[in-house]
């Protein structure tokens, strides 16, 4: 902490830790029982086909009663829903999960990213069973140095049950609370991109990249084009292989703003986008000259380069130029 940051007051790190076992949030059922509807939903959000969700028979010939719900959704029953997170806040309970965040807040701890999430499953949830979960904090760590900044990760486990009080789950959820690194000054020399990893494999892309090539490898058997670059084409086991040079022109196949974590070699927010080709492989890379908000799926794109000093030569895309009606 500098010495211009306000420090917290005494004796904080005793009362940071008496947060240890405390309940951060009550027993709170679901809004509503485990549905067919929901689960369906689910499944087809996740792409999982696995019949016991969906179908009764299938599911009661594997010995269950009948649909079940994918382990991994219990946490999704038991979530406040769009309405309670857009209302205004209602105080929580005494010593509660606003005064935990209200005591980091006075350490300087002000941002927050998850790490990792544990789960434990004793039974399968089944329709009808209505979930309930409770939060408890398991440990706040000593202050650490991470990338992000110095903070604290903080554990709490939530333990789901159903209606007899039986646990079905339980949850052990890590999130990094800390102090957001100071900006770097405006005429600070930018920080070099992570180098990429290359092998025998992958050297024609990135040495193409160096003379503005974007080069895809193909299988000499099948002709199969293929990316990333592999020794072995997975449609024929052929190893025999040439490169045939993208016209850089594509569409937008799927995209994410990237806000966390930062990195010094990147203006956060970023775009990161898998590009499908003209020629049919796809690439993931970065869009440039939009605006995170303008981009949709199967924007057309053209084929870009991003040059610096001391940095290797990457191929970017920027929204392909309108034509005039």
């Amino acid at each position: 902490m500098s010495e211009h940051e306000e420090r917290p007051r005494p004796g904080y790190e005793e009362r940071l830790q008496a947060f240890t076992g405390r309940e951060l949030r009550p027993l709170t059922p679901a809004q509503d029982p485990v549905n067919q509807p929901m689960i369906r939903h689910w499944a087809e959000a996740m792409g999982d086909t696995n019949p016991v969700y969906t179908d009764a028979a299938a599911a009661r010939a594997t010995g269950r009663t009948g649909v079940v719900a994918p382990a991994s959704m219990v946490q999704a029953w038991t979530m406040r829903g769009y309405a309670a997170t857009v209302a205004p806040p209602s105080p929580s309970a005494p010593g509660g999960f606003d005064a935990l965040v209200a005591l980091l807040d006075e350490g300087g701890y002000t941002s927050v990213v998850a790490t990792d999430s544990e789960f434990t499953f004793l039974r399968e949830l089944e329709t009808g069973d209505h979930v309930a979960v409770r939060e408890t904090v398991e440990s706040v760590s000593a202050e650490k140095r991470t990338a992000l900044g110095t903070g604290r990760f903080v554990t709490t486990l939530k333990t789901y049950t159903d209606r007899d009080g039986a646990t079905v789950a339980t949850q052990r959820w890590r999130t990094l609370r800390f102090r957001p690194a100071p900006a770097a000054p405006p005429d600070a020399v930018p920080a070099p991109r992570p180098r990429p990893a290359v092998n025998r494999d992958n050297a024609f892309f990135f040495e193409g990249a160096e003379r503005h090539r974007l080069l895809i490898q193909r299988c000499t058997g099948c002709r199969t084009l293929r990316h990333p670059p592999g020794p072995c084409c997975p449609g024929c086991g052929s190893l025999e292989w040439d490169t045939v040079e993208a016209s850089g022109e594509g569409r937008v196949y799927s995209f994410v703003v990237s806000h966390h974590p930062r990195h010094p070699a990147f203006t956060s927010p970023y775009l990161v986008a898998v590009v499908e080709l003209a020629e049919g492989t796809r690439l993931v890379t970065n869009l440039t000259g939009v605006a995170p908000d303008d981009v949709t799926i199967g924007m057309p794109v053209v084929l870009d380069w991003l040059t610096a000093a001391h940095d290797p030569t990457l191929p970017v895309f920027r929204p392909a130029p309108t034509e005039a009606p």
